[in-house]
């Protein structure tokens, strides 16, 4: 968690500490604990009875946690409430129609996994990575970033179906919609190139190298990957949105 945050798990947990026992008697005088912790819901009782009322009894908090991620993600439901989000938390209607909800959960379930997951997901096959050639024998490719750039349409327009890794490694054919996955303002994409770049802080001179934990973790592709990862995950999201149900409000 990152400075003002919020967050609303499925569950969370309670700690509780139990003091150690001497003949059946708290030993008072001991200052070891042994410590536990209860699970506790993030989704109340009274929304699991009414979900079940209207959806049918097989709804579980789970169904509901994933629900909610996926209606977050509706566009219909952004676009209704768009200075109310800008304001305060989120309220959320229950839709009407069972086939609706599921679909929803449905939906949130296989995005949070992309989302959860996104440096384990295969890297996109759908575009080309092309390497320059290589002018000597015995040299390698070299995957060291620093910052990479969108191509180049004319001086003053981007190419974004365009990402030159470095001097020497240009991904072509990225899809357009795959920049509708944004987060916080911003694509996903664009954040993986923000992030990844080799910047010097100008007060205090330390430099920041993303490279040094691809190299720490002998993996010298991991960024490049990771790029193309991110490409997967914004175009299966997009995909996935799409498919969303249509919200009506009155």
């Amino acid at each position: 968690m990152i400075g003002k945050s919020q967050c609303f798990p499925l569950y969370w947990y309670e700690e509780e500490k139990k003091a150690y026992t001497t003949g059946g008697m708290d030993d008072l005088f001991k200052e070891d604990s042994e410590t536990s912790y209860i699970q506790r819901d993030g989704v109340t009782d009274w929304i699991l009875t009414t979900a079940r009322k209207q959806y049918g009894y097989k709804v579980t908090k789970e169904d509901i946690f994933y629900y909610v991620y996926g209606l977050l993600h509706s566009p219909d439901y952004r676009t209704a409430f768009t200075t109310d989000l800008k304001k305060s938390l989120p309220r959320l209607p229950l839709v009407e129609k069972a086939d609706d909800f599921w679909a929803f959960s449905k939906a949130g379930r296989a995005l949070a996994d992309l989302h959860l997951n996104y440096e384990s997901i295969e890297t996109y096959k759908k575009c080309l990575v092309l390497h320059a050639p290589l002018t000597n024998k015995g040299d390698s490719v070299n995957y060291r970033v620093e910052k990479m750039r969108f191509g180049k349409i004319d001086s003053k327009t981007a190419d974004k179906s365009v990402i030159h890794y470095n001097h020497a490694i240009a991904i072509e054919g990225i899809p357009a919609e795959a920049y509708e996955y944004v987060v916080n303002g911003k694509s996903a994409i664009e954040w993986i190139m923000e992030r990844y770049a080799v910047t010097t802080d100008k007060k205090s001179g330390i430099t920041n190298d993303p490279n040094d934990w691809a190299r720490e973790h002998n993996d010298e592709k991991y960024i490049l990957n990771l790029l193309l990862r991110v490409i997967n995950v914004s175009v299966q999201t997009v995909e996935i949105v799409k498919g969303l149900p249509k919200l009506k409000f009155e």
